[in-house]
């Protein structure tokens, strides 16, 4: 916004609470021209959370150096320190610190010995002393903010993190065409044979709304896909679509395994793909994600050999935290949050072993027991499972990451860990918006929503969302009506 737009009239006030500056330590620079506020209680509840190798403890020592930095060049800390330095112009406002004993007179049923109600006495002080200056409570805590109004204080969530409004929006990676797409975009199309695949270049309206990666399809009757294409190239008003291979079809079964509908054949296109590095799959409970990653894994691991092994990872609500005194090695630690995976190993080793069976090898039917047993341990001995809390500092090469209920990542963590990926490394981020657990982090939030919006349109990501459950009749009929 140019300087003389801004009008120091307009200018309002938000006072942090502490959860703003542990989920986002650069929140203090977040809010363009305005002042920001921060109480002597919200200083105090950092200093108790800043021991300790959890997330929240490494942004609340990172704001605490940054205070500090601000305070080493402050000539007054009562006259307000400018962010304008400190922030590299992303801040015009000035940041005031609490340096004098507030007693304002709170409701008797509000107890001063609590931290939160503290705040909310500081920010009827700013009101009562300020007020032509907009005074609003900044924090991601709904209770708090629940009070802050039955107060009649403004409050408000912390929005800078929300890559969208409404998660309705999201990119799904999918887009149904048009009847008349190939009256509209067909004139002087070209089209040739690559790898056992048709490639099209197509011309119309639709062309530069595509991107790169973006399934399309043309539906037919009774739901039946007449069409299915990734985009491959956009250029304009012209794009190349490619056809795909059909995972819905017995004989390109991956590890006895095939897609079921139209966006688990998608899935499978990206997970086979050398050329795509990233993978982000959202779904309901039962719609597939874990066994068709795990079962591309194990097809890339054990007969391609494109990757050394499989890693898999996933949070650990409470997210960051130790993961306790649990008996054994980190492998073992992590075990009890592993239920999925064993049980999608499950399933993969019996269609190994049906595989094996009907191609003549007759492993499933002579071995019995034994053979399920060496099969299961074949498996999982390619297949390594990794706690976040150790991932800082790693390189990942020639690895198959998988990222399960990453939708429970906040987006720094999710940066973190794809970071970690060098050479030959693909990674699979899992997870469902509709069940975040993490304090503070909602759909609009989540990391997995962030690397979903950032990443599309890369040549080297791709997005599914999966929409139909293919677990069971019992599951599917239990998510429509409970």
């Amino acid at each position: 916004m140019p300087a003389k737009s801004r009008k120091v009239v307009n200018r309002k006030m938000f006072v942090l609470d502490t959860n703003v500056l542990m989920h986002d330590p650069t929140s203090l620079f977040r809010f363009e021209e305005h002042d920001i506020f921060l109480p002597i209680m919200t200083l105090e509840e950092l200093d108790n959370h800043k021991k300790g190798m959890s997330e929240i403890a490494r942004n609340a020592r990172q704001v605490s150096r940054s205070l500090d930095e601000m305070l080493a060049y402050a000539d007054a800390i009562d006259e307000g320190i400018a962010l304008d330095e400190p922030s590299r112009g992303m801040a015009t406002g000035k940041l005031f610190l609490q340096t004098e004993a507030i007693s304002t007179e709170l409701p008797p049923a509000l107890p001063t010995t609590k931290y939160d109600n503290q705040i909310l006495a500081v920010v009827i002080h700013l009101q009562q002393h300020h007020p032509k200056q907009e005074v609003i409570l900044v924090s991601k805590d709904i209770n708090m903010r629940i009070k802050a109004r039955a107060l009649n204080l403004q409050a408000e969530d912390y929005f800078n993190d929300h890559v969208l409004e409404d998660t309705d929006l999201l990119y799904s990676g999918c887009r149904s065409l048009a009847a008349d797409f190939w009256d509209k975009h067909g004139q002087g199309m070209e089209s040739w044979p690559s790898d056992g695949k048709t490639s099209y270049r197509v011309q119309g309206p639709l062309c530069p709304e595509l991107l790169l990666n973006e399934f399309v399809y043309l539906e037919g009757e009774n739901g039946k896909t007449e069409f299915a294409a990734i985009v491959k190239e956009v250029a304009g008003k012209k794009a190349v679509l490619e056809t795909l291979t059909d995972y819905t079809h017995p004989k390109h079964a991956v590890w006895g395994i095939h897609a079921r509908n139209r966006e688990q054949s998608f899935a499978l296109n990206l997970l086979m793909n050398p050329e795509i590095d990233f993978v982000t799959l959202l779904g309901q409970a039962g719609t597939g994600k874990t066994l068709l990653t795990l079962a591309a894994g194990l097809n890339q691991v054990h007969e391609i050999r494109r990757y050394a092994e499989i890693i898999v990872t996933r949070v650990t609500v409470p997210v960051g935290e130790d993961i306790g005194f649990l008996p054994g090695s980190e492998e073992e630690k992590m075990v009890p949050w592993m239920g999925a995976l064993e049980d999608n190993l499950e399933v993969l080793c019996r269609s190994e072993e049906l595989g094996s069976t009907n191609s003549g090898g007759g492993i499933g039917h002579y071995g019995g027991e034994w053979s399920k047993a060496a099969t299961h341990d074949l498996i999982k001995s390619r297949i390594k499972i990794k706690s976040l809390n150790f991932m800082r500092g790693r390189t990942f090469l020639k690895k198959f990451l998988i990222i399960d209920e990453a939708q429970n990542l906040t987006p720094k963590q999710m940066k973190t860990l794809i970071t970690r990926a060098g050479p030959g490394t693909k990674v699979v981020c899992l997870g469902n918006i509709a069940q975040i657990d993490t304090p503070y982090l909602t759909e609009g939030s989540s990391g997995l929503t962030y690397v979903v919006d950032r990443f599309k349109g890369w040549p080297h990501s791709g997005h599914v969302t999966l929409q139909r459950g293919e677990r069971s009749r019992l599951a599917d009929h239990a998510a429509e009506v409970l």
